[in-house]
């Protein structure tokens, strides 16, 4: 490998893992591709540097500018990081409720941060309406990254993200199967795996809570219950989502991705955030369904120290009435 100039030379060109254990229960090959060996620690530093640097090329970010954006965490990580780089300044704005994980990372990267209450998308204080209002008070001083609908998001994971997947496993993909937050990654990967080849499988995978589960399997918006995870499932349409090449949708319990999770850091050494557990959660469903032989792609979105104070705290789950004892893998 050559030396790197800049951290965000290292953004990308992540391995994929075969899951040993999960593999063997199948009769398939279930892969993750490690977005958590980015420099930021996630999957959004695609997208960070995708917005930022596409931004300063069109001119609408100039030098001195500031970079806000509402995030849930992981994307105000890769800001930080990104805007690190480029010298310039970031503001996030997140949600109270957050791990306190998250909100650690985004302060040591230097970002200025601007913690709101977690209210619904329709109320104007939302940390999406917040940021974009900042900017729109501020235009001179401030860039939206507007992640939801800049479809440099997108282009990070059909110009990159996919090729790679494509490229490690050299054209041999049967399914591939994502959560989304912005829709960007899901969007991305799956339109340009399905431009290599039409059949491979691609599937959406939803918490409770989110709707679009429900938007893909009637077209309409409808949720029920909440989770544990972070970050994913929207109810709305975006224009990153909008680019998604979708075949199927799954929607899995917190239950499930706690169970799977305790059981891949058990028996594989994979300790999973929480979004990655509900990703490799879907892939292990997709086997089952699809039958054995089969070699499916999820996303590793970030690793679980982000997520140590909900899924690896077995009080924290209890108080979820989730369960943390006497549940195996072959319950599911």
């Amino acid at each position: 490998m050559k030396s790197a100039f800049n951290q965000l030379e290292l953004v990308g060109r992540t391995p994929l893992l075969r899951i040993e254990s999960l593999s063997r229960l199948t009769g398939s090959d279930i892969f993750v591709k490690c977005e958590f060996m980015n420099p930021g620690g996630s999957v959004k530093d695609r997208a960070a540097k995708f917005m930022i640097e596409d931004a300063l090329v069109r001119g609408d970010l100039k030098p001195g500018m500031t970079v806000i954006e509402g995030t849930a965490g992981n994307t105000g990580i890769g800001i930080a990081l990104v805007s690190k780089v480029k010298g310039l300044k970031a503001t996030v704005v997140m949600p109270k409720g957050q791990t306190i994980e998250k909100v650690k990372m985004v302060s040591l990267y230097g970002a200025e941060l601007v913690m709101v209450d977690a209210v619904p998308f329709a109320n104007p204080n939302h940390f999406y309406h917040t940021a974009r209002r900042i900017a729109e008070e501020n235009p001179k001083d401030f860039w939206w990254a507007n992640q939801f609908e800049n479809l440099s998001n997108f282009k990070a994971h059909y110009t990159e993200t996919g090729p790679e997947i494509w490229e490690q496993t050299e054209g041999r993909i049967d399914a591939f199967v994502t959560s989304a937050g912005t829709g960007g990654t899901l969007a991305g990967v799956s339109r340009f795996l399905k431009e290599q080849n039409k059949l491979i499988k691609t599937a959406l995978v939803d918490p409770n809570g989110s709707g679009l589960y429900s938007f893909v399997k009637t077209g309409t918006f409808a949720s029920k219950g909440s989770s544990i995870t972070e970050g994913i499932g929207i109810m709305r349409l975006v224009a990153n989502f909008k680019e998604a090449e979708l075949d199927d949708a799954y929607q899995i319990p917190d239950q499930e991705l706690v169970t799977i999770a305790q059981h891949v850091r058990d028996h594989d050494g994979l300790l999973l955030g929480s979004s990655s557990a509900l990703n490799v959660a879907a892939a292990y469903r997709m086997a089952r369904s699809l039958g054995r032989g089969k070699r499916i792609v999820t996303i590793a979105c970030d690793l679980g120290e982000r997520s140590a104070s909900k899924l690896y705290n077995n009080e924290y789950l209890t108080t979820q009435g989730l369960k943390v004892e006497g549940i195996s893998i072959k319950d599911l």
